[in-house]
């Protein structure tokens, strides 16, 4: 008589656990996204560069500012490459400072490779070596989305620098070439993709082109979020936080005395650059989402209370259906990344 209550009670577990189970990557990127608040900072003293670990001077006072390499005190891994993303804009219609601001960087390095990235060539770039990424490429919403993956794109195929056009550089960036990655901290966590250099064909690098499928999400339609946590910021920093040794991808921070030394927020000056502040694409929704954000640990916590709650419950409901005090185990580790997707080798057309 009792059989049949039962009976529904299991079915209702198996669809949750089906259900669960189909949402499981899914739910990974969502968790991965929005836990980026503590995630980031763990283990974070491994991956700042700093004068105590790397003797490096943040201020950059000591050294020239034309100075082109890190030798002869160490060897120069990133290759001498300047990148320029300029899609959506035309070389001879570029805005005056934008001009000037690429003009300065180049007059800071040269001889060295110089690639300006227009939609012309950025297009034949993707066909040519990421045909697998076109379709994805050419279904981008907003053209932000375009240009971030496209500085993923380039960095991991070639090497260099990529810089952004409203980036006006007051030193060569010669002695940052020792590290294998760099980015700028962003505040209040993750790194600014906006300035990144790194080595050629860089494993990190690699995964930021991996994953590009993977969060490619429209998050109901709000531009914000679905650039940032699609291709953005947020994004690259979420990559980067899920690596499981970060000791080799160099977030160039501050001092104690002032921790935002190279944060490229708004109109500001750092010791490499003049950031003319252009974020002409952040729309209504972004107040918003920052605001969610600058209280994301908090609201964390309380989804995380609530998860576990959940969980603990169906755990010992199942218990009680099966009539026993262990071995079952609702905690089980897989990676949503390890799911067959292609390798950025893979990605790449074979020349």
């Amino acid at each position: 008589m009792h059989s049949s209550p039962r009976k529904r009670l299991y079915v209702v577990l198996a669809v949750l656990f089906l259900l669960v189970l189909w949402l499981r990557a899914p739910v990974a990127v969502a968790w991965s996204i929005f836990s980026l608040p503590i995630t980031w900072n763990l283990r974070s003293s491994t991956f700042l560069i700093s004068r105590r670990l790397d003797n490096f001077d943040l201020t950059f006072t000591n050294y020239s500012a034309t100075r082109a390499t890190s030798l002869p005190e160490h060897p120069d891994v990133v290759p001498p490459i300047l990148h320029h993303i300029a899609l959506g804009h035309k070389p001879d219609a570029e805005q005056a400072d934008w001009s000037s601001a690429r003009n300065n960087c180049l007059a800071y390095h040269p001889g060295w490779e110089a690639h300006l990235w227009t939609d012309e060539k950025a297009a034949a770039f993707i066909n040519e070596k990421f045909p697998l990424l076109k379709e994805m490429w050419d279904g981008y919403k907003y053209p932000i989305q375009r240009v971030d993956a496209l500085r993923y794109l380039v960095l991991y195929e070639y090497g260099g620098v990529v810089l952004d056009m409203d980036l006006d550089c007051r030193r060569s960036l010669g002695p940052l070439r020792r590290f294998n990655f760099t980015a700028p901290a962003a505040h209040p966590v993750g790194f600014s993709n906006g300035f990144m250099m790194a080595s050629k064909r860089h494993p990190f690098v690699g995964e930021l082109v991996r994953n590009l499928p993977v969060y490619n999400w429209r998050w109901f339609g709000l531009p914000y979020p679905t650039v940032m946590f699609s291709t953005g910021c947020h994004y690259a920093s979420t990559i980067h936080a899920q690596q499981k040794s970060r000791s080799d991808l160099r977030i160039l921070s501050g001092t104690r005395r002032n921790p935002n030394l190279h944060a490229l927020n708004g109109d500001v000056e750092t010791p490499l650059f003049h950031h003319l502040g252009a974020s002409s694409w952040h729309s209504f929704d972004a107040f918003l989402i920052v605001s969610i954000g600058k209280a994301g640990s908090h609201l964390l916590w309380v989804f995380v209370g609530l998860g576990t709650f959940v969980l603990v419950c169906s755990w010992y409901s199942m218990l009680q259906l099966r009539g026993v005090h262990g071995g079952i185990s609702p905690f089980s580790r897989r990676r949503y990344s390890e799911d067959g997707l292609k390798r950025p080798e893979e990605l790449i057309k074979c020349v």
